[in-house]
């Protein structure tokens, strides 16, 4: 019995080794290509896009797409994340979070607070404003001073998830927009531009392509607006 716990120790401890070497590579990863990227004579634009499970459905990949070479843009969303930190899986404490600040990006896409909808989630809603300011202070306080862009995130329709609509309307999106005014910050509204299309959400939170593509055009649109206004 005491060599199966031991097994089971050293199981763990291999695990953690792993995710250390592999986190540890990724941001010398980063690091490479950020100073690849700040030697060239065409200066690239680093686009972080942070998020949930509704950022990693793609449209990051669109995104890169549409604005084309002279833009990097990376995929920083950790599934089932909450801006909430006492929550089991605050985006803060994620490893995606430690690479998007190693990244330095130009520009920070946030699209968070889909998750802090749901029902036992939403009771700590009132610490909403505090824990997102805590992540938004972190990014302003990056050497490479992004642009941030607060996403309204898309409807919930009706889903396995516990998830709620009402709380997104009534708590989640009248704070996002409480921390863009307070800190000057430009607001993406994804919500209303999907608000009639559940057709998009074959599960009720997370688009298809098609929704995906939206998202994407949606920030595209901003991101440009932002360049030449």
């Amino acid at each position: 019995m005491s060599s199966q716990k031991g097994i089971g120790i050293n199981r763990k401890k291999a695990a953690a080794y792993i995710i250390v070497l592999l986190v540890s590579l990724s941001i010398a990863a980063i690091i490479i290509e950020t100073s690849l990227n700040s030697s060239n004579s065409v200066k690239i634009v680093r686009v972080a896009c942070i998020g949930d499970s509704i950022t990693n459905c793609g449209y990051p990949n669109m995104l890169q797409t549409s604005l084309g070479a002279n833009y990097t843009v990376r995929n920083f969303g950790s599934n089932s994340s909450t801006v909430l930190l006492n929550t089991e899986k605050p985006y803060m404490y994620q490893v995606e979070f430690t690479l998007t600040k190693h990244f330095l990006p130009d520009i920070a896409v946030v699209m968070l607070g889909t998750n802090d909808a749901r029902a036992d989630h939403f009771k700590s809603i009132d610490n909403f404003v505090h824990d997102y300011l805590l992540l938004i202070n972190e990014l302003q306080a990056l050497e490479s001073k992004p642009k941030i862009f607060l996403v309204k995130p898309p409807p919930i329709f009706d889903n396995a998830f516990d998830l709620k609509n009402v709380n997104l309307v009534e708590g989640i999106i009248p704070r996002i927009e409480q921390i863009a005014n307070q800190e000057g910050l430009s607001i993406i509204d994804v919500y209303a531009v999907l608000e009639n299309h559940p057709e998009y959400f074959p599960d009720g939170v997370h688009p298809n392509s098609d929704g995906a593509t939206i998202i994407a055009n949606e920030v595209y649109n901003a991101i440009l607006s932002s360049e030449t206004s």
